[in-house]
């Protein structure tokens, strides 16, 4: 019919039809044959292109969210329990805010295509790919015989795979990991795609809350993390007054020596029920309960406990590092409070590293945040500039906050030994480092590659997974002892330590 309809011997010969109708029947026949017409084309189908493209991603053409949840909800209803099913996926990279505001818009939005070109590339035809927000896409597998788990896990694994590849940008390379989340058919929570896409979501949600490049299968129990989460909330006071929030120390290796220059104080939860929690898992808690001042209370006080303790056992650790919230730097008594911690320990304060994120650093207009950090300076703490080449913090503001010591971000040192661009970038600020008089450490160092080029371009401290892993209070002595035993080889430190 659509094809009858369209003909263009049909369409040239319109006027002459209506024209006709007006002459035979009058107005009435002449308003009856154009409102038919259209109707016509719309059962002929011609509005389908129309209609394919509100059901579209403008930047990539991927499908969209509308789309995507439609074709689930065909598969469910067509193929579920007649032999063949269906599995929901999302995709989402991580941590791409923060290199998007770095990259600027149009190098996003390339990023974002070439993105969704691979994931279209690493699909079969009856698989269909939808982009949802920013850098979130979808998937919505054709249905299989055998929609399993092991199934699910191929594909992520691949996806995974094919967005780990470099994308060629300007001349250098972008490194982009995602993390996945999916709902098998018979997992989610109602039969329709609405249900299905939700459920991966939270799946997703999980899966970074996991780490970088982690994968979750949804399941039922997982719906109750808003539950959970006011669980925590209950909870955090106990927590507090029975000593489970503690710091967890993340060593800071220098490149000259290879001896440890530091630790880094990370906040972890040690719950009776659900293990060791991540700060991404509680900070909410924290915050909801007003109890922000109390985890720094915390934090400070187990920090520099280790530190005495260290003293006192014969090992040498210089300083310790501690992450300031602004929200913490407000307090018009925070330098006396630290003042007291450091008389109370016995310890100088050149022993204590205060870490500001550049983000605080780039909040001009706290007189009070600018006041403590500099009185904290004056004391004789170390400030380091946390996440440095992630935003925007300026020279000026460097020089403001008393910076002594800037930390690059893991963005710019991952996979610093294959990329020639990025090694042009860090060679760049190593030497405006060091001509500011700036000293310097690499964050998320992984690999002996990463770690020897750091090294070789004369940055002074590296941290990361490939040093160790952030490990409890009772672990870090006898990490300290296999480092020593290992002091010979340096700088070829044996990846990881372990």
């Amino acid at each position: 019919m659509k094809a009858a309809v369209l003909r263009p011997l049909t369409l040239a010969c319109l006027p002459a039809l209506l024209f006709a109708g007006y002459w035979l029947g009058g107005e009435v026949v002449l308003m009856i044959a154009a409102v038919s017409f259209p109707l016509v084309l719309l059962c002929a189908g011609l509005f389908e292109g129309d209609r394919e493209h509100v059901l579209s991603d403008g930047l990539t053409g991927l499908a969209n969210r509308e789309h995507l949840v439609e074709t689930l909800t065909g598969f469910l209803e067509n193929y579920e329990g007649r032999g063949q099913s269906t599995v929901a996926m999302v995709i989402q990279l991580d941590d791409f805010s923060e290199a998007a505001a770095s990259m600027g818009r149009v190098a996003t939005d390339e990023v974002l295509c070439r993105t969704a070109e691979r994931i279209l590339a690493a699909i079969r035809p009856g698989d269909l790919a939808a982009r949802l927000v920013e850098h979130r896409f979808a998937l919505a597998l054709g249905p299989v015989r055998r929609a399993n788990l092991e199934v699910a896990l191929q594909v992520s694994e691949r996806i995974q795979a094919a967005i780990a590849e470099p994308i060629s940008l300007r001349g250098g390379a972008v490194y982009v990991t995602a993390s996945v989340g999916f709902c098998l058919a018979r997992r989610a929570p109602r039969h329709d795609g609405e249900a299905m896409l939700e459920a991966a979501e939270i799946a997703m949600d999980e899966a970074r809350r996991a780490g970088h490049g982690a994968i979750r299968a949804y399941s039922p129990e997982m719906g109750l993390v808003p539950e959970v989460r006011q669980t925590l909330s209950d909870e955090i006071a106990a927590a507090f007054d029975a000593g489970q929030i503690r710091p967890w120390f993340q060593p800071q290796v220098s490149t000259d020596t290879g001896r440890v220059s530091g630790f880094e104080a990370l906040a972890r939860w040690t719950h009776p029920v659900r293990g060791t929690l991540p700060p991404g898992d509680f900070l909410e808690a924290v915050e909801n309960s007003g109890m922000q001042e109390r985890l720094g209370e915390a934090m400070v006080y187990h920090s520099l406990s280790a530190l005495r303790t260290w003293d006192k056992s014969g090992y040498r650790v210089p300083r310790i590092g501690l992450n300031f919230s602004a929200l913490e730097l407000r307090n018009p008594r925070l330098v006396d409070r630290i003042r007291w911690e450091l008389d109370r320990f016995d310890l100088t304060a050149d022993r204590l590293t205060i870490e500001i994120s550049e983000t605080v650093a780039a909040e001009t207009g706290n007189e009070t945040v600018l006041a403590n950090v500099q009185a904290l300076a004056m004391l004789g703490c170390e400030i380091d500039l946390d996440d440095f080449g992630a935003t925007r913090a300026s020279i000026p503001n460097i020089r403001r906050f008393a910076i002594g010591r800037v930390k690059i971000d893991r963005s710019l040192v991952s996979h610093v030994d294959l990329d020639p661009e990025r090694q042009r970038m860090l060679a760049a600020i190593l030497a405006m480092a060091e001509r500011l008089d700036l000293r310097t450490l690499a964050e998320g160092v992984e690999t002996h590659g990463e770690h020897n080029l750091v090294a070789q371009l004369g940055c002074d401290d590296v941290q990361g997974f490939g040093i160790a892993p952030p490990m409890p209070f009772e672990e870090t002595m006898t990490w300290m002892d296999r480092l020593a035993d290992r002091i010979g080889q340096v700088p070829r430190i044996e990846w990881p330590i372990s």
